[in-house]
This record gives C-alpha cells, sequence and structure tokens, in this order.
C-alpha cells in the first residue's frame, strides 16, 4: 500500500495515529458519489420535466446544490462521510484530528473545481502525488486529511466503556498515553494486579482503594479517549 501513517496530537493533548487514504481508495468513493448523484439528478428531472419551462430553473439549481453544496453538507454532517466514502471506509477530519465541520467541509468541495483541471481532476491528482499526507489542493486549503476510520474504532473499542471521569489534574502527553495502555489491557490482566497499578498514581485516585482506584482510571480513559 501507498498509503502511509500521520501522528497527531488533538487541542486536548491526545496523540492519534491516522492511516492516511491515497488517491486509489478515494477515486473510488468519489465514483460511488458521482454515481449517485447522477442518479439522484435523474430521478429530479423526470418529476421536473411536467413544470415545462420553468424545470430547466429548479434542475440548473438542483444540478449545483447536489455538485457542489451537497458533499460539504454530507461530510459536515456524517462526520466527514458522503456515502462513498463511508463505503470505502474513508473519513475526512481536520489536520490536527478533530471533527470536520461545515466551513472547511464547503471550503474542500468548493474547489474540487481546482483540482479537476485540466481535465479528470489532473491537477488534484499532481497535488496528491506530491504532497506526503496525500492532499489535493481543497485539502490544503480547508486544513483537512482524508483518512481510514476502521482504525479509530477499533482503537477506542480497546478501552472498557465507563462513565467519563474529568483527571483531577493536567495530563501530560505520555501519561495519557499510559493511562489508556492500562485501560486497553486491564482485560487481559488480573483483577488483583489492576487494582495494585490503579493504586500507584495517587494524585489521581487519592486515597480510593483497588477496585474504586481501578474504575476511576477507567473513568479517566475513557475521558481522554473523547466518550464524554
Amino acid at each position: 500500500m501507498l498509503d502511509t501513517t500521520r501522528r497527531v496530537a488533538t487541542p486536548e493533548g491526545i496523540e492519534l495515529t491516522l492511516h492516511l487514504a491515497g488517491p486509489v481508495p478515494r477515486a473510488a468513493a468519489w465514483a460511488i458519489d458521482l454515481a449517485l448523484r447522477i442518479a439522484l439528478v435523474f430521478a429530479v428531472s423526470l418529476a421536473e420535466l411536467m413544470l415545462g419551462r420553468a424545470g430547466w430553473g429548479v434542475l440548473l439549481l438542483t444540478l449545483f446544490f447536489v455538485e457542489w453544496l451537497l458533499p460539504a453538507w454530507l461530510e459536515a454532517a456524517w462526520r466527514g462521510q458522503t456515502p462513498g466514502k463511508r463505503a470505502m471506509g474513508l473519513m475526512v477530519l481536520n489536520d490536527d484530528g478533530t471533527p470536520l465541520r461545515w466551513p472547511a467541509a464547503l471550503t474542500r468541495n468548493l474547489l474540487r473545481a481546482a483540482d479537476f483541471l485540466p481535465l479528470f481532476y489532473g491537477l488534484g491528482l499532481v497535488a496528491m502525488l506530491t504532497n506526503r499526507d496525500f492532499k489535493r489542493l481543497g485539502d490544503l486549503a480547508a486544513g483537512t486529511v482524508v483518512v481510514y476510520r476502521e482504525e479509530r474504532r477499533a482503537a477506542a473499542k480497546k478501552i472498557p466503556e465507563a462513565p467519563a471521569v474529568v483527571p483531577p489534574i493536567a495530563l501530560q502527553l505520555a501519561e495519557q498515553r499510559a493511562l489508556l495502555e492500562l485501560a486497553e489491557r486491564s482485560a487481559t490482566l488480573t483483577k488483583e494486579r489492576v487494582e495494585e497499578l490503579a493504586e500507584l498514581p495517587t494524585p489521581l485516585v487519592a486515597n480510593l482503594d483497588g477496585a474504586r482506584a481501578a474504575a476511576r482510571l477507567i473513568g479517566m480513559a475513557n475521558y481522554i479517549a473523547g466518550r464524554q
């Protein structure tokens, strides 16, 4: 695979490993989205035939919405995904790993016009192949990356679910990592060993005993993982 990985730190200080998507899966996702857009426009055009000449105006508005606004709206509303990206297991994120919002989604989609030049996304492909993060022009302008979504889900599932607990003190990145690793490994360790390890970080658990200390740390791991 030509796709690479990239490590980023979120504003909360959490380090994420992003698995970047290259031109081939992104092209497949685009083809799926294109087919769906064509089908939608065709269905709308059949209904607009009954409107006579006024139907042409409605059709042009539909074309503009489906081609430029709909993909941006879907990415903003569906956590960085369109139907094509969802089918290919892809998603769009901001450069810092945070979820995509409407302004960035609109920017990257409007600039598809520039990426398309001179023909069939030629300029966009050149930009992707010369950028280590496989960014087309729209991604460069919006500050976004396209990644595989499965890796993030798999990492989150390793942590036992529990009510999120806000750490009483600010944690360094290495400390957050250690807390997440303890929560991930808790299922493979004995109950006694987990409770013994949980009593060690006294600034986080104070005077709690083993079972309550372990539950508190797992709650903090859920908070760090974004389960709030």
